[in-house]
C-alpha cells in the first residue's frame, strides 16, 4: 500500500480538555489532511457539543463534512475497523477495544501520539521516538509539534497566508467592523481581540484602557472570555451589543467558526489568545499577541512560557524584549498588567514588524501535515517490505 493513494485511511482521537483548543487543533489537522492529500479521515471526539460549535454541520454521529467523518467517542466504544494511521491526540488514551482491534489487523496501523506544542529544548530528543505497547504487538510513535527545525512543525494549511493577505487587501477593517457595530472606530483606535482563560489583572487593564488617551476597541467572542469581561466590568454585555466607558469600547461578538476566528485575528492590532490552537493562529496572523497559557500544577506552565519567549524574542531589541516579557508574565499572574501595559503599548510597532518576520520564518519550514505525511509515507514503505506472517 502506498501513502500516495487516497485508499490510506486516517483517524484522529480527541478528548476535549480545553473546551475548543484541543478539538480545534484536531479539526484543523483533519481538514488539512483531507484537503491537501485527499485521504479519508475519521475524527473521534468525546465532546460533541464542543465539536458541533466549531462545525455547525455536525448534526449527527457519522456525518461527513468536507471529507471528514465525524464520530462520537462513546463508552462502550463502537466496534469499528481501525484506520491505517491512528493519531492519539495529546495522550488521550485509545479505547482498549480499539487497541485490540488494531493488534488484530494483518498489518498493524501506524500509531502516532500527537503531543502538546512546546518550545522546550527537550522535545528534540523525544520527537519521533517510538515505544512498544506493554501487552500487544503495537508500537506508538510520539510526535511533537514545534517551532524549531527537527520537530513536527505547526499546522499551516496551504494557501492560508495568501488568503489572509488577499482578504486584508480586498476589504478595509472599517468595512469589516460594520458587520458588528454601527459606528466605525477612530482611525487611531487600538483594536484588540480577547480569547483567554481567566486573565490575571483583566479588571485593572480595562480600567487602564478606559482612562487612557488612546481609544481601545476590545472585541470579545461569545463564551468564557466574554463572561470574564462581564465580571471585570461589573455589567452584562449581550452578544451583538457594545459598551463604552471612557476611551474603552467593548463589543461582544457572536460565536464563530474557525475561518471567522482567523479573520478576527488578522483584523486586530493586538490579539490576546490562549491554549494551543488560537496561540498558533495568532502567529499566522502576523500581529502582536499575548499568550494566556493553560495553567498546570506547581506553575509548570511557566517553563513552557519562558521557553517560547526565549525563542520568540531572539532578534528583538532589548527594550521590546523587556516590555513584552514583562506584560506576558503579568498576564499569566506574575506581575502587574497595569504597570506593564505602558511599556508594552509603546513597543507594539516594533512587535508588529517582528511578528511578520517570525511568521515568515515559521512558514518557510515544513508544516505539521507535511512532516506527518512524510513520516507515514516512510513507515508504510517499511511495512510493505515485511512479509506476511
Amino acid at each position: 500500500m502506498s501513502v500516495s493513494s487516497n485508499q490510506v485511511k486516517w483517524e484522529i482521537f480527541c478528548r476535549v480538555v480545553d473546551n475548543y483548543g484541543d478539538i480545534g487543533v484536531c479539526c484543523r489537522l483533519a481538514h488539512a489532511l483531507a484537503a491537501e492529500h485527499g485521504v479519508s479521515v475519521r475524527l473521534w471526539a468525546d465532546d460533541w457539543k464542543a465539536l458541533s460549535r466549531l462545525c455547525q454541520r455536525a448534526v449527527h454521529d457519522g456525518i461527513i463534512v468536507s471529507g471528514i467523518e465525524l464520530r462520537r467517542w462513546t463508552d462502550p466504544f463502537p466496534a469499528e475497523e481501525p484506520a491505517d494511521v491512528v493519531i492519539e491526540a495529546f495522550g488521550c488514551a485509545l479505547p482498549k477495544a480499539h487497541e485490540q482491534a488494531m493488534a488484530a489487523k494483518e498489518k498493524p496501523p501506524i500509531w502516532i501520539n500527537l503531543e502538546y506544542l512546546s518550545a522546550e529544548d527537550w522535545v528534540y530528543g523525544c520527537h519521533a521516538r517510538s515505544s512498544p505497547h506493554p501487552g500487544l504487538p503495537l508500537t506508538k510513535t510520539f510526535f511533537f509539534p514545534g517551532f524549531m527545525e527537527g520537530v513536527g512543525g505547526l499546522i499551516l494549511e496551504k494557501g492560508l497566508l495568501d488568503r489572509r493577505d488577499r482578504m486584508l487587501k480586498a476589504q478595509s477593517r472599517g468595512n469589516w467592523l460594520r458587520a458588528f457595530m454601527q459606528e466605525s472606530p477612530h482611525k487611531d483606535t487600538l483594536v484588540v481581540s480577547l480569547f483567554g482563560y481567566e486573565p490575571f489583572g483583566l479588571a485593572g487593564l480595562l480600567r487602564c484602557w478606559e482612562e487612557g488617551k488612546r481609544p481601545v476597541l476590545l472585541l470579545v467572542p461569545e463564551g468564557r472570555s466574554l463572561a470574564w469581561v462581564e465580571t471585570a466590568l461589573g455589567a452584562s454585555l449581550p452578544v451583538g451589543e457594545e459598551m463604552r466607558r471612557g476611551a474603552l469600547r467593548v463589543v461582544a461578538l457572536p460565536f464563530t467558526d474557525q475561518d471567522g476566528f482567523d479573520e478576527l485575528l488578522w483584523r486586530c492590532d493586538l490579539n490576546l489568545v490562549r491554549g494551543e490552537d488560537s496561540f498558533v493562529r495568532a502567529q499566522w496572523a502576523a500581529r502582536p499577541f499575548v499568550w494566556n497559557i493553560y495553567q498546570q500544577k506547581n506553575d509548570a506552565h511557566f517553563v513552557k512560557l519562558e521557553a517560547f519567549l526565549a525563542r520568540y524574542c531572539a532578534g528583538l531589541c532589548p527594550d521590546a524584549t523587556e516590555a513584552m516579557t514583562a506584560f506576558w508574565r503579568a498576564w499569566n499572574g506574575r506581575g502587574d498588567t497595569v504597570k506593564a501595559w505602558a511599556a508594552f503599548a509603546r513597543v507594539l510597532p516594533e512587535l508588529e514588524k517582528h511578528a511578520r518576520r517570525w511568521c515568515d520564518t515559521l512558514a518557510a519550514r515544513p508544516s505539521l501535515v507535511t512532516t506527518l505525511w512524510r513520516f507515514v509515507d516512510t513507515s508504510l514503505k517499511k511495512l510493505d517490505k515485511i512479509p506476511p506472517l
